[in-house]
This record gives structure tokens, sequence and C-alpha cells, in this order.
């Protein structure tokens, strides 16, 4: 039973009571459990899709340990993440879009 994280951003109130009924909050909008299942986690990114698609607003990420996955990190997204989580030689990375004042040096 893996560890996993949840970090919520501009979600509703439902969200933070429900995640803090099953998961420690370490911090505003981060949820961590160290044991949780495969299926209690997919029941928990269920609960959130739901919400998240009555409700159009804000962006959740969870991830956890999954050997399997590219870099070992299991990753699943809603709404709009601030950054784009691609996976490049069985690695995840970030990509940031340049600025268009960026210029070669």
């Amino acid at each position: 039973m893996p560890m996993i994280v949840v970090v919520t951003r501009n979600v509703e109130g439902r969200y933070r009571g429900f995640l803090s009924s099953i998961m420690l909050e370490l911090a505003p909008g981060v949820y961590a459990h160290p044991r949780i299942s495969a299926g209690v986690r997919s029941r928990i990114w269920q609960v959130l899709s739901d919400w998240h698609n009555q409700l159009h607003q804000g962006s959740i990420v969870m991830t956890w340990v999954d050997s399997a996955a590219n870099g070992g990190l299991g990753l699943s997204t809603l709404g709009e993440p601030p950054k784009e989580i691609v996976s490049h030689n069985a690695m995840l990375l970030v990509r940031r879009a340049l600025s268009e004042t960026t210029s070669a040096v």
C-alpha cells in the first residue's frame, strides 16, 4: 500500500472536508496518507473527478508510488495544472512554455 499525495488549488470547501476526513492535511491544499490501497485511491479519485466534472473549478493533482510508471510515480490530474508534466526517457519532467520576452543568448 503506497503513500499518496493530493494537491488542490482553487477548489471549493467540500474537497477540503472530504480529503481531511481520510488524509492528513500537511499544508493548505496538500494532503497525504502513508498507506492507501489502490482500490481506496481509485474511489477517492472517482469522488474528486465527479465533483470536478460538476463544478468545473480549480485543479487537483494526485500522485503515488507506481513501479510500473515512468519515474516510478503514478500521476493523475484534473483541471489546469500550473505546469505541464511530460514523460521522457522513462522519467517525468516539467515543461514550461518560453515567454515571448525570452531571447536566445
